[in-house]
């Protein structure tokens, strides 16, 4: 049974997620604020975490920026704000996924399986990949690890943007759409936006760029998409 933590101050909003969530299988934990958000994320360690952005005191994003080297479960922020400068912070901050208020049980609940599936997708490319490790140059992916290093040096990857370079680089040279990553990440029945992946793309070539700034593992095809570089 998947675990489910719910982060949000609107009481009546947590009981009806967490009826409709338990209703489905689920199992349902509840914190009414940031700082036992934070608690309950890393003492429970939850398969899915559903993060209202705007609480008193300790916000999303705070709850976010403390739990994320520790929690890598798949991330969903809510929030009343409708600007893409909040959409991308919550991306970059290691957010998976980003849902606006208010809005429909049924499209949380499909984010919720999306990501989710993605979760187990990537869990079995691991186990069934005979591969342990991909090298190319300096660069290494320890997949059964989901760590990647340059040289001797640990990159820090959201969960988000190490799913994004494993599927590229277990298939060097072959050309990914923006459209395709985010189905095959989120999954077809997700009502997200593929410009998510522009974003954390972005954040993954500034990372090695900090280290490695002369070689480019990820090309831009225009018009169509990515693909990694066979270094």
């Amino acid at each position: 049974m998947n675990k489910i933590l719910i982060i949000d101050d609107e009481e009546d909003l947590t009981m009806l997620l967490e009826d409709e969530l338990g209703a489905r299988g689920y199992g349902v934990i509840v914190a009414l604020d940031g700082e036992e958000g934070i608690r309950l994320a890393k003492n429970q360690q939850p398969d899915l975490i559903i993060l209202d952005i705007m609480m008193p005191g300790v916000n999303g994003f705070d709850v976010c920026r403390a739990i994320r080297d520790d929690v890598l479960c798949p991330i969903i922020f809510l929030s009343a704000k409708q600007s893409e400068t909040d959409k991308i912070k919550g991306l970059n901050l290691g957010g998976d996924d980003y849902i606006v208020k208010p809005f429909g049980l049924k499209e949380l609940i499909a984010r919720v399986e999306a990501n989710l599936r993605r979760e187990k997708r990537s869990l079995y490319i691991n186990a069934e990949n005979k591969r342990s490790k991909l090298y190319f140059g300096e660069l290494s992916i320890d997949l059964r690890g989901r760590a990647v290093k340059i040289g001797d040096r640990d990159i820090a990857l959201t969960k988000c943007e190490y799913d994004i370079v494993e599927l590229l680089a277990l298939h060097p040279g072959q050309v990914f759409s923006r459209d395709h990553i985010y189905e095959k990440l989120w999954g077809y029945d997700s009502e997200g936006d593929s410009a998510t992946v522009v974003e954390h793309v972005k954040k993954i070539r500034a990372k090695f760029a900090a280290i490695i700034p002369s070689v480019q593992y990820i090309s831009t095809v225009w018009g169509i998409g990515y693909k990694w570089n066979k270094v």
